[in-house]
């Protein structure tokens, strides 16, 4: 009998506790389901949006305001719009997934299986509705359980063997007290981003920053053996140190936001408009030689306003220009100068976990909403801006490590 009780109350704290607080996660995951279908069939007609495909006849002409169903009421929304090239000018296409959306019942019946499913089109038909209909909360509760199980299994087992990096970011959010996720994000050869892992732990800390890369090294994650590894911090010397100890060709860029954000807060109001004035010099420097001038410019500003800003910067002055002294394009430094990447998938997550009102440290609560949030938020990635020009990176980074 106990042990019922404490796995019911396991249970509630594990997923939404009402049924009003379960239908509001299922709206706003079900609306971004229906967006990921409606973007994946745009992509197949036009192919990717960095990449169109011209031998189609099919391209993409902005978007118009519109309405679909969502547990039975309507909502706007945003409906991207394609048209297709013929003899006699431009017509526009009818897209399939829109027009289920537009019909309440059959929405309804597709996107619950889609949600339950992990938010996942491609599992879409793994869920019948024999498993929802007549199903009491709890037992939703557990499918719910069932299915974000599968997500933990996917994303923290999937071998990496194959996985072409060139640069690493790590970072960690904070659930509640006592309770902290670090996550590694990569960007590979081609310019595309993946949520590699995530590790669980008591803080953002070393110990946790190398379990976390030595279960990436088990999975098949092989540093390059040619060129030097890029990682992109936000200052945690706990990260850096993790990461210097686990990869031998890693050389740490610091990241600006955090910095300028450090700095500010040593700062009064009235000097933080120079400061981002100094900082953005430095994002937009091209190479070596340019970031060095921005700086020094940061360094005069900095040495009459406050000594611990000054002692913060100095601080960092070692990871602050690792980028620039690759020399490569400017055009990369808006990917590779900061954390934002990860950060972004970081917001997506907490919206996705707002509504856990209490962790349970001893359960695998963590694991299951942080697994479907940061697969939730991939499914959004694009290639980063500047990607064209990667392969001067990639051979900056190879003479980097000969060196």
């Amino acid at each position: 009998m106990k042990n019922t009780t404490k796995e019911k109350m396991e249970l509630q704290d594990e997923i939404p506790t009402t049924a009003s607080d379960f239908q509001s996660v299922m709206r706003e995951m079900a609306r971004d389901a229906l967006m990921g279908m409606v973007k994946a069939e745009v992509e197949q007609l036009c192919g990717p949006a960095w990449h169109p495909d011209e031998t189609t006849g099919h391209y993409r002409a902005g978007s118009a305001p519109s309405s679909v169903y969502v547990q039975g009421k309507r909502e706007a929304m945003e409906r991207p719009r394609v048209r297709t090239k013929g003899p006699e000018g431009s017509t526009e296409t009818a897209l399939k997934t829109w027009q289920l959306a537009k019909d309440p019942s059959e929405w309804e019946e597709a996107m619950m299986r889609a949600v339950l499913c992990g938010v996942s089109t491609r599992k879409c038909a793994g869920l019948r509705e024999h498993e929802v209909l007549g199903e009491s909360k709890s037992s939703l509760s557990r499918l719910w359980q069932r299915k974000a199980s599968e997500l933990v299994e996917e994303l923290q087992q999937a071998d990496l063997s194959d996985y072409e990096v060139l640069a690493l970011m790590i970072d960690a959010v904070v659930l509640s007290k006592g309770l902290t996720v670090t996550v590694a994000l990569g960007i590979d050869v081609q310019g595309g981003k993946r949520i590699l892992g995530y590790q669980v732990g008591s803080s953002e800390n070393q110990v946790v920053c190398e379990d976390l890369l030595n279960r990436l090294r088990h999975r098949g994650f092989k540093e390059p053996k040619d060129r030097s590894l890029l990682v992109l911090l936000d200052g945690s010397k706990a990260l850096r140190n993790a990461v210097l100890c686990t990869f031998k060709s890693a050389i740490i860029q610091r990241c600006l936001v955090h910095k300028e954000r450090n700095l500010k807060g040593y700062l009064p109001r009235k000097h933080w408009k120079e400061l981002a004035d100094c900082f953005r010099k430095i994002r937009k420097a091209q190479g070596e030689e340019e970031g060095l001038e921005a700086c020094k410019e940061l360094e005069l500003f900095l040495s009459n306003k406050n000594a611990q800003a000054r002692d913060s910067y100095e601080e960092a002055e070692e990871d602050f220009l690792t980028f620039h002294r690759l020399n490569v394009p400017n055009t990369l430094n808006i990917s590779f100068l900061s954390t934002n990447h990860i950060e972004n998938a970081f917001k997506n997550l907490r919206r996705h976990i707002g509504r856990v009102c209490r962790w349970r440290k001893e359960s695998r609560q963590a694991d299951l909403w942080v697994s479907s949030g940061l697969m939730l938020a991939e499914k959004g990635f694009r290639r980063i801006k500047g990607y064209k020009e990667i392969p001067l990176l990639i051979t900056a980074l190879e003479n980097d490590h000969q060196e």
